[in-house]
């Protein structure tokens, strides 16, 4: 994954304020270009989402967030929040002010170009959501966000964040027992990075075992994600926000993720479909083998799995550095993040979420990278 560097100028004289530069002909202040972090909001029909979408257009947060809907004609309690397609199916350069500084917006065909439109505007931006249709798979969006050469600069992907419904969710993921195919809450669920667990009163009544159950049924299909519970999606944004999940200098988090899994590998999961396996190598891997092995893995569906997400350390031969693996679907990138501290055993753990996940399989197969 490509990050962006911020360059800062170095005036003469004296300091401007942090973060702004002097313009030399305008005298108007220009602040520091960055990258504004883009949430995916997705979840099943009936989940909260649009919910969470009012609560945060709403509330008095100070903050200054674009909210994006991705979706053409679905209601939303906002004033004016609904913005016609416009000529020809263009999109239509219209955004809604509202009071607490938010501004929203719907598209329909162009969410590149919605992007690029948000990061022109002169106003500084905090953060942009983007709400997906109930129906969305999130990864092809997330591809859009993490790779895409026009945005990678302006834009970075910061978290997929997927809305459940807590009465209703055992139903949901039961369906595919009688069905050749996963429903999309499975694939919601297993591409997200903070799970809102919503309508948690509905169920609290049903003792409080019912809410374990179904925390363990979903870190049973994605065990990375963080699971935050909620009441009509009334949830504190700063753990929805900023949580760089998708930033390769966070190595020491992902690092915690990675060991907090360690006892998946030898857990005995009930349901053959979509689940997180952990696997270990302590012996350093060869780059290039590894690179060719996720590829056969990825892309040419070697083994028979499907992978939707997969998170890890590496320990590369003749390298000091923690490099970290991450990827969406067909989508992957291997950094180096940082250098091993002396204190550590360096170590390769990594994480696959996905169907049909065959943990010898991967064990031996990557063991092989390892090899001479």
């Amino acid at each position: 994954m490509k990050q962006s560097n911020i360059e800062h100028e170095e005036d003469e004289g004296e300091e401007p304020p942090v973060a702004v530069l002097i313009h030399p002909e305008e005298h108007e202040p220009v602040f520091e270009k960055r990258s504004v972090g883009v949430t995916l909001i997705t979840g099943y029909l009936g989940a909260g989402k649009s919910t969470l979408v009012n609560h945060i257009l709403n509330s008095q947060h100070g903050k200054r967030i674009a909210v994006i809907l991705n979706e053409f004609g679905e209601e939303i309690g906002v004033e004016r929040a609904m913005i016609n397609e416009g000529e020809g199916g263009a999109l239509v350069e219209e955004w809604v002010e509202l009071a607490n500084g938010c501004i929203c917006c719907t598209v329909k065909h162009s969410l590149v170009q919605a992007l690029e439109q948000l990061v022109q505007r002169k106003e500084r931006l905090d953060h942009i959501l983007l709400e997906t249709t109930g129906l969305a798979n999130p990864a092809p969006l997330a591809s859009v966000l993490w790779l895409d050469e026009q945005l990678e600069a302006a834009v970075k992907l910061d978290s997929i964040v997927t809305v459940v419904d807590a009465k209703n969710l055992r139903f949901q993921l039961t369906e595919h027992r009688s069905s050749s195919s996963f429903p999309e809450a499975y694939f919601q669920i297993a591409f997200a990075d903070a799970i809102i667990l919503n309508k948690v009163d509905l169920v609290s009544a049903e003792g409080s075992g019912a809410l374990q159950e179904l925390e363990e049924e979903l870190h049973n299909i994605n065990s990375l994600a963080e699971i935050i519970h909620s009441v009509r999606c009334q949830v504190d944004l700063s753990k929805i926000l900023n949580r760089e999940a998708y930033d390769s200098a966070r190595a020491i988090h992902l690092e915690t993720l990675l060991e907090g899994n360690r006892s998946l590998s030898t857990k005995k999961l009930h349901d053959s479909g979509i689940r997180t396996i952990c696997i270990y190598e302590r012996q350093a891997i060869h780059l290039d083998k590894t690179r060719i092995w996720l590829e056969e893995i990825l892309w040419e569906k070697k083994y028979d799995m499907d992978v939707y997400r997969c998170k890890g350390v590496l320990s590369v031969r003749n390298s000091d550095q923690l490099h970290t693996l991450q990827a969406v679907r067909e989508l992957y990138d291997i950094v180096p993040a940082r250098k091993w501290e002396k204190e550590e055993i360096p170590m390769n753990k990594i994480v696959f979420i996905g169907h049909n996940l065959k943990e010898d399989v991967l064990i031996n197969s990557l063991k092989a990278c390892a090899a001479s």
